[in-house]
């Protein structure tokens, strides 16, 4: 019961580790706001929530949308009466759509920058007031290996956006330390979830794991994991920093 009596906004809660990270977070002890734009897949996550004996409200919404995201929070507020952790996991990897700076389009590139940089920082304008009328809390971005290593295969925009989260991170924790408000990021690697399935063929996910050091992919729990030790207490000395699960890839 790591998180006994805490409250977390989850974004991006529908699938992948964002539903991961609210099962976790539940079976932990937290109550969790499971907020995002597909209304059937938050609340299959709500359900698996409530059978990993929490509790869970759906919110459908548009991280993009400053309206819905201040939304999100207040229905959080009014539910549970307080939040104690904002983790901005919602993203889009559009491989199809964002690639080198030469061949994206201004429209393509703005919506990415939209879900993956917007939405983290509508989340903390609205949440964080929520965090210091709690005595304090634990504010988790998502970032991505691909803030810190170029690739061959450009996605210029997401990676301009998970950069942009880094500095967010420090600077989020620099100003709301006094209130007992920690920030950090997590950089996770390639991660077998829905956003990865559309390019990844079942030889990829070998070749891509046999290349790396832990030689294999990561899994959604493992970075639902990272985030709890992010939210817990066992963090309280821990802000402003990036933590990588990649299985090792900058490493090599």
């Amino acid at each position: 019961m790591r998180l006994e009596g805490k409250v977390a906004i989850i974004t991006g809660a529908g699938m992948g580790m964002g539903r991961e990270a609210s099962v976790v977070f539940a079976s932990e002890g937290a109550k969790v706001v499971v907020f995002d734009l597909n209304g059937e897949a938050a609340a299959e996550t709500a359900a698996q929530v409530e059978s990993a004996g929490g509790e869970a409200l759906v919110v459908v919404g548009d991280v993009s949308k400053e309206a819905d995201v201040q939304r999100a929070v207040a229905e959080g507020v009014a539910r549970f009466g307080k939040l104690d952790v904002l983790y901005a996991n919602a993203g889009v990897l559009w491989k199809d759509r964002d690639k080198s700076v030469i061949e994206t389009t201004e429209a393509n590139w703005d919506i990415v920058q939209a879900i993956n940089l917007k939405g983290p920082f509508f989340l903390t304008k609205h949440g964080i007031p929520e965090l210091r009328k709690a005595g304090g809390g634990s504010i988790i971005l998502v970032g991505s290996i691909s803030a810190l290593a170029g690739f061959e295969l450009a996605q210029d925009s997401y990676t301009c956006a998970k950069a942009s989260l880094i500095g967010l991170a420090k600077s989020l924790a620099v100003q709301f330390g006094p209130d007992n408000i920690r920030c950090n990021i997590i950089h996770p690697g390639m991660v077998d979830t829905p956003l990865q399935a559309p390019y990844l063929t079942e030889e990829k996910k070998r070749n891509i794991g046999a290349s790396l050091p832990m030689r294999r992919l990561g899994h959604p729990r493992d970075i639902a994991n990272a985030a709890l030790f992010l939210a817990s207490e066992e963090s309280a000395w821990m802000t402003g920093a990036e933590m990588i699960v990649d299985g090792g890839f900058i490493a090599t």
